[in-house]
């Protein structure tokens, strides 16, 4: 079984800047393709970017330009570093770590955008 846990979120003022981080404990994190996913109140769960195992990323529209996501293998630990954030940022933050076999969830960080 793997752990996943977030940190980082909190309210922040339009226009302004947070970094998420994310730890998943197991010895193969390299293994892992590595993925934000963000549920705003009402709506589905989403993915907002994803990391392969290669380092490669993608994002969503919403979010191109704005969020970029990194990886630290030797950490074990993903980021979301989140810039120019809009009132439309606000969600429960969420991390997966994943094979073509398996995901892992963690609880989720929230973050606010509001003034």
């Amino acid at each position: 079984q793997v752990q996943v846990v977030e940190s980082g979120g909190g309210l922040v003022q339009p226009g302004g800047s947070l970094r998420l981080s994310c730890v998943a404990s197991t010895n193969i994190f390299g293994f892992y393709t590595m993925g934000w996913y963000r549920q705003a109140p009402g709506k589905q769960r989403e993915l907002a970017a994803d990391i392969s195992t290669t380092g490669s990323t993608n994002y969503v529209d919403a979010v191109k330009g704005r969020f970029t996501i990194s990886r630290d293998n030797a950490k074990n630990t993903v980021y979301l570093e989140m810039t120019s954030l809009k009132p439309e940022d606000t969600a429960i933050y969420y991390c997966k770590a994943s094979t073509r076999l398996r995901a892992y969830w963690g609880q989720g960080t929230q973050v606010t955008v509001s003034s």
